[in-house]
């Protein structure tokens, strides 16, 4: 949650020959849960006692910790093309699967736990600072999100790339929506977990910053509040990676399927390269207000892709196919240029006919009556790979 598994090292342009390509890389964080009763466990201590890295793991992906003991996170390094990538997810996901199964449990790749839970903190000196500081709101987030790692060529370009894509992210909550259910309830919303991590003091859209300057000064700023404990607790659904040349995309949640992460990712890339190629042209970023970007993102936290969303360039309400749409026309040079169009699109149209992991999480419900059943579905998910 606060950034301690960064991806990013070796980050950079990859040639091969071809146009530059900036490379990728995906946290995904994951709900260690009882394989009986479905409820998310405190295992990750038990886990790392017995995990051991893969002995490639400097190419390969990795398990880090969280915050809390109930979850744990797939760190892939980064790729400069979307079937790498794509292949390190589902094996992420497979080293996760079986190391949660050397110690009895299973992962599971949700929002938020369906089930009631009591999150157990891991007892690291700044967790347990966290815990007292922040309360209820450290309590009780057991929450797992997807980060997205872009390369950037300098701060600068980071900085450009945040001020013109930050309208856009908003839609990437109702691509990734995977969190109906808060301690045992249907909250009514497809992305719950929006909606808790937003109790962080620092969490949010960034207003225009337009100089890395700018950028540093308001980190420095919110840390000397002594409101951000340290820099790694400052929750933009964007942000400049603190150790690596990225920009950390954060505001999704997890995704079900590792398919659905993979499209989040081309996306992600897109939004960077177009938002990029902006800038060198000297045009300015649409200037729509953080307070309407946080709108935006309680509308697709609430509905998904089964309602209205707002329009990224008039904040005005729109079907969400007509604003996926007008997202995917956005980036589709980028995406052609890169190599990627094809794929992003083979992926939209397979999440479009079967939904986000909520609309899922939703249909079991539905049809059992049981969030356990909704909980082992999921972890069924997590690994599951359709044969094409």
């Amino acid at each position: 949650m606060d950034g301690s598994g960064d991806n990013g090292s070796g980050t950079g342009r990859d040639t091969n020959g071809s146009p530059a390509v900036r490379t990728f890389g995906i946290e995904e964080e994951l709900l260690l849960v009882d394989p009986g009763t479905g409820e998310a466990v405190p295992m990750a201590g038990a886990l790392w006692d017995l995990y051991v890295r893969p002995m490639d793991s400097a190419s390969g992906p990795v398990l880090t910790a969280e915050f809390q003991q109930e979850m744990i996170e797939v760190v892939t390094p980064p790729h400069s093309t979307m079937a790498a990538l794509e292949a390190d997810i589902i094996r992420g996901r497979t080293i996760a699967a079986r190391a949660a199964r050397d110690v009895g449990v299973r992962v599971a790749a949700l929002g938020t736990s369906p089930l009631p839970s009591d999150p157990h903190p891991v007892q690291l000196r700044r967790f347990v600072a966290m815990t007292e500081e922040y309360g209820l709101t450290a309590r009780e987030q057991l929450t797992c999100g997807c980060h997205i790692h872009v390369f950037v060529e300098s701060d600068e370009e980071g900085v450009a790339v945040l001020d013109r894509m930050r309208i856009w992210l908003p839609v990437l909550i109702a691509l990734s929506a995977n969190s109906p259910f808060w301690h045992g309830q249907d909250t009514g919303y497809a992305s719950y977990r929006s909606q808790v991590w937003s109790r962080w003091p620092t969490a949010g859209p960034l207003e225009i910053l337009g100089s890395p300057d700018a950028y540093h000064q308001l980190v420095y700023d919110m840390v000397s509040t002594g409101v951000a404990l340290d820099e790694g607790m400052v929750y933009f659904d964007a942000r400049l990676s603190r150790h690596y040349p990225t920009v950390e995309i954060r505001i999704a949640d997890v995704c079900l399927r590792p398919q659905n992460t993979v499209l989040l990712a081309g996306i992600a890339r897109g939004l960077v390269e177009t938002a990029a190629r902006e800038w060198r042209k000297g045009i300015d970023p649409v200037a729509v207000p953080a307070t309407l970007l946080r709108l935006a993102g309680w509308k697709a936290s609430r509905w998904g892709l089964r309602g209205e969303l707002l329009d990224p360039l008039t904040s005005r309400p729109g079907p969400a196919l007509a604003v996926v749409n007008a997202l995917l026309n956005h980036i589709r040079e980028a995406l052609e240029d890169i190599g990627d169009l094809e794929r992003v699109e083979e992926l939209m149209d397979d999440l479009l006919y079967a939904g986000t992991g909520a609309v899922r999480q939703l249909e079991v419900i539905h049809r059992t009556g049981d969030l356990e059943a909704v909980v082992a579905d999921a972890a069924d998910c997590t690994v599951w790979v359709e044969a094409d």
